[in-house]
């Protein structure tokens, strides 16, 4: 039995700091190990007592009689590590340390955290700062929290780990008005040892478990995270996260666009993106989507039939899913035929999507014929069951008709409750049947169990290491030159350009490179050009020497510095103008892709990858970041336009993954913006570039 299993499911429990009085905090623990049907051995421990809820008390941690499993940690911050000690000394698999006030308040708080964890030594710590845990399934509840007295905890097959304590009473409540069964229930807020990853791993073993649920405020072990992560989905045990922060700016605007456009909650987007995880859009998702991937049904398409006993309702629903891009065709001419001849007479339209039985009234033939019929039938993917008022008086009848059919199918089935009426909606989930009472929560929970069928792990990238020789890497801001330079050392094609100094050698670079050029300011000092005049396109030999001259003057005015060196370069025509830059993150390093050129922090039409742990990013994962875009058809070959060269695009996108691993943290920034696709078969050019390297000299 590793140690989180005698965590999770101690056979002996020590409450250090326990209270007699069961109306205080600390009296919370044992009355509630009591209550909850607790089999294993209690040992409440306090100086002042002798007995505590029937229970022999110990006077201090030396005088037990066995060596605990897990210690409750009552006391507060400024002793805390010395019970922790005390526990740790004997043999104690795992302390449970409820008080606050360590790292979340300050300087004092960080001192006495780094106290507990010293204490601990070898031995595990939940917290602290933490509300503890909730076995719900073997009855076990090491907490103090004033949430869990509720006398009954429904129990299922969802788990939830939670940074936030006081979270965990908050969703166990609403599940258990909902009808939502949980598993287990874990706060692991500080996280000075036990963090999310390892809750991630021991649920994936644990049998009565089928789906995660995290609440997450930051992910400390990216690496650890990922793999848990992706271990939990080869499992098949979905993940759900709910991210706060989302409004956080996250990572200060750096010198480059994708500083701007990348931001640390776009950052967990791509993070949760790559290892399959779902995440929950608002609080009431977290509970909404485990609700509907808990019934372990698979969804194999996007076509949903809609049947309503109130045409407002069906609307609404039809609406929230078309927006989430689901289909609700009409019934094929079989079904449809089926469906009529349920009628006997009555006038219901059950032959169009979403299919009416409001006239027919509720007869239980009609209702169960109808969901059978829709069940059987290829048209549809999944089955959204409308309860309206007419269901209020007799809401056996819904939930009988339904779960009555539930057995001949694998498909998704579940309900949207029209009026108020939580009893209804948590018979109907109790029954196997995932009861909303939003519209949007039918799409999102629909959304998530196809994203489920659907997803699959990405690839790793088979190609050869990039072999590059860099004896030195250079420091500080790199200029526009030398940044194209060191992207064609990784393979990036460029632009042909021509380095020069006075309106002579413009004009001589000009009648060398073609008929229509671009001519840029080059400096390491100013690298947003345009901001500062520094930009100009489309001149020719003859007009590229006053050009010249009249840009000097001008950046000086807006820039204060008169450049010495600029540009020629070949002017491409044609193409589209995308965005390729690196973000670096606590998280982790992340490539971006985005349309690009002057507008590209306005039109914020971005796809994210995190770097795996070693190498760039493989071809295929290349390719599904172009196709993410919202702009993606305009690559595709959009209203009779060329289709531009994917495959090019794609390698180097490669590149540069490749390049920004190789380079490592040295690497501060790099940006490829713009960066041209060109008609299929022509190949990509790097127009413009960023490369900022850490002013620390360092060698590869």
């Amino acid at each position: 039995m590793n140690v989180i299993t005698r965590l999770m499911k101690p056979q002996r429990v020590a409450v250090i700091g326990a209270s007699a009085d069961i109306s205080k905090t600390a009296g919370r623990p044992v009355s509630y190990l009591l209550k909850h049907g607790f089999t294993g051995e209690i040992y409440p421990v306090n100086p002042k007592a002798s007995e505590i809820c029937g229970l022999p008390c110990y006077p201090d941690i030396a005088s037990l009689p066995e060596v605990p499993d897990v210690g409750i940690v009552l006391l507060g911050a400024e002793r805390a590590h010395q019970a922790v000690a005390e526990l740790a000394k004997m043999g104690c698999s795992a302390a449970i340390v409820l008080a606050s006030g360590y790292t979340e308040v300050g300087e004092d708080g960080a001192r006495r955290q780094a106290e507990l964890i010293k204490a601990a030594g070898s031995m595990r710590i939940l917290g602290p700062n933490t509300i503890g845990l909730v076995n719900i399934t073997d009855g076990i509840v090491l907490s103090a929290s004033g949430a869990l007295e509720m006398d009954h905890f429904p129990s299922g097959a969802v788990s939830l780990v939670s940074q936030s304590g006081g979270i965990l009473g908050s969703l166990l409540s609403r599940a258990a008005a909902r009808g939502i069964g949980l598993s287990k229930l874990v706060s692991t807020s500080n996280e000075v040892d036990l963090e999310l990853s390892d809750f991630i791993d021991w649920l994936i073993e644990d049998d009565a478990t089928k789906v995660i649920a995290l609440y997450v405020e930051s992910v400390r072990n990216t690496e650890k995270f990922r793999q848990a992560a992706l271990r939990a989905a080869a499992a098949g045990k979905p993940i759900i996260a709910f991210k706060i922060g989302r409004s956080e700016a996250g990572a200060k605007a750096a010198i480059s666009h994708t500083g701007a456009l990348a931001g640390a909650d776009r950052m967990y987007d791509a993070l949760f993106k790559q290892v399959g995880i779902i995440r929950a859009n608002s609080f009431d998702e977290l509970l909404d989507i485990p609700a509907a991937l808990s019934t372990g049904r698979k969804l194999g398409g996007n076509r949903v039939a809609i049947l309503t006993s109130t045409g407002g309702a069906g609307t609404l629903v039809s609406d929230a899913l078309g927006v989430s891009g689901f289909a609700t065709p009409a019934p094929d001419e079989m079904t449809a035929g089926e469906l009529r001849a349920l009628q006997n007479g009555d006038h219901a339209a059950l032959d169009r999507n979403p299919i009416d039985v409001t006239l027919a009234g509720l007869k239980p033939d009609l209702l169960k014929g109808a969901i059978s019929s829709l069940l059987r039938s290829p048209t549809y993917d999944a089955l959204v069951v409308i309860v309206g008022a007419s269901g209020l008086a007799m809401p056996e009848l819904m939930s009988n008709a339904i779960n009555s059919c539930l057995g001949s199918t694998d498909k998704p089935v579940i309900a949207y409750i029209s009026p108020h009426a939580p009893k209804i909606g948590a018979l109907l989930t109790q029954g196997g049947v995932p009861a909303f009472s939003a519209p949007e929560s039918c799409s999102a929970a629909l959304g998530a169990m196809l994203h489920a069928s659907q997803w699959k792990a990405p690839t790793q990238s088979d190609r050869p290491t990039t072999s590059v020789a860099l004896d030195t890497i250079p420091t500080g801001a790199l200029d526009e030159a030398q940044a194209k330079q060191l992207f064609s050392r990784f393979g990036i094609p460029c632009v042909n350009e021509i380095v020069v100094s006075s309106a002579e050698q413009a004009r001589q670079a000009a009648v060398k490179l073609g008929s229509r050029v671009v001519l840029k300011i080059l400096s390491s000092e100013i690298l947003h050009k345009s901001d500062m005049g520094g930009v100009a396109v489309n001149l020719n030999a003859e007009q590229i020497g006053d050009g010249l001259e009249k840009m000097k003057v001008t950046v000086k005015a807006n820039a204060g510095i008169t450049p010495e060196k600029f540009l020629v370069q070949e002017m491409v025509s044609g193409g589209t103008e995308l965005i390729l830059g690196m973000h670096r993150d606590p998280l982790g390093t992340a490539i971006l892709l985005g349309m690009g050129g002057v507008t590209a922090e306005l039109l914020k039409d971005t796809a994210m990858r995190l770097l795996p742990s070693a190498g760039g990013l493989a071809p295929e994962t290349a390719r599904q970041m172009a196709m993410e875009l919202k702009t993606w058809p305009l690559l595709d070959g959009y209203r009779g336009r060329a289709p531009a060269d994917i495959d090019a695009l794609v390698a180097a996108i490669v590149s540069f993954s490749e390049m920004v691993a190789r380079l490592g943290e040295q690497l501060l920034e790099a940006e490829i913006n713009p960066l041209f696709v060109l008609e299929r078969g022509q190949g990509v050019k790097a127009a413009d570039g960023i490369a900022v390297f850490n002013s620390e000299a360092g060698t590869t």
